[in-house]
């Protein structure tokens, strides 16, 4: 008799262990990132730092394409990825940013929209802004004292403008960002996107769009310059997060709360082409930046 008691003591524990160990187990969340270096690269930072600073797993799902993280958020099926307050708002709230909107004007929007409409909470920006703007040779730029669009339009008569056909298309694009500036390029060229890097370097055009974040541009000898009347819409990175996750580890908001304004366009061009050019994993060129931005 003693010993069956003893028995079922010992199975009452052992049952009582292994609850408390799943329970433990249990923290945990689901972290995305579109299919492209600076998404994957953004995301494993807010992953490393979330399971370095509390006792919550992180299950990575990148390489998806923007639109299924954000409906694979709304459902649930992840719990939150890094998005751009540009794309919020036009792509998911499905609103214009006109020309000339102020970057905290397009982040509260973002904010209030996708709590308000999606039940998703927008942290704080990480401070680059990865949105188009136009670049020329460095050289070129410097012998005539040009850093800005308003900078550049005097000589645009002299130069050639070549992009991909697509930003030709765009409100964003091409032909108001000539009316916006007073831009009056000799010509322009409409070129696959993907020989874009190539062709300016070979000097097939002068001026180009490029994403202010492209990790090419460490290494091309181009300039990228300001977009002094906001005429590109603002894309500034920030996590985005399920109300229902926060509110289950609101420790994760505190804990991202260091990437607020941490890094600068020419930052993530840096740790972008460390991977895009120098061949580094995603993994080692987010425990870089953690590492260089002491988090």
């Amino acid at each position: 008799m003693k010993k069956t008691v003893l028995t079922i003591l010992v199975f009452a524990l052992l049952i009582s262990l292994a609850a408390g160990c799943a329970k433990d187990g249990g923290k945990k969340i689901i972290l995305a990132g579109k299919a492209y270096t600076e998404a994957q690269l953004t995301a494993e930072i807010m992953a490393q730092l979330i399971e370095q600073k509390s006792d919550i797993k992180v299950e990575r799902k990148y390489d998806m394409s923007g639109a299924i993280c954000f409906e694979a958020l709304k459902n649930g099926e992840i719990d939150m990825y890094p998005e751009y307050t540009g794309g919020m708002v036009m792509a998911y709230l499905k609103e214009e940013i006109e020309p000339g909107t102020s970057p905290e004007e397009t982040y509260r929007r973002a904010k209030e929209g996708f709590e308000s409409e999606f039940g998703l909470i927008v942290l704080e920006s990480m401070g680059f802004n990865n949105t188009y703007a136009n670049a020329i040779k460095t050289e070129y730029a410097e012998k005539n004292n040009i850093k800005t669009n308003s900078e550049l339009a005097p000589f645009t008569s002299d130069l050639t403008y070549g992009a991909e056909h697509a930003f030709y298309d765009r409100l964003d694009g091409y032909y108001n960002m000539c009316e916006t500036y007073g831009f009056e390029f000799s010509d322009f060229f409409m070129i696959d996107v993907s020989l874009k890097q190539q062709s300016i370097k070979q000097g097939e055009f002068d001026v180009t769009n490029v994403y202010t974040t492209d990790g090419w541009l460490g290494d091309s000898g181009l300039t990228v310059l300001e977009d002094d009347m906001n005429f590109f819409p603002a894309y500034y990175c920030c996590p985005v997060i399920r109300k229902e996750t926060l509110e289950k580890y609101p420790e994760i908001e505190q804990i991202l709360s260091v990437l607020k304004d941490c890094c600068t366009e020419e930052d993530m061009i840096h740790y972008n082409n460390l991977v895009d050019e120098k061949g580094m994993s995603i993994a080692n060129a987010a425990s870089q930046f953690i590492e260089d931005k002491k988090l």
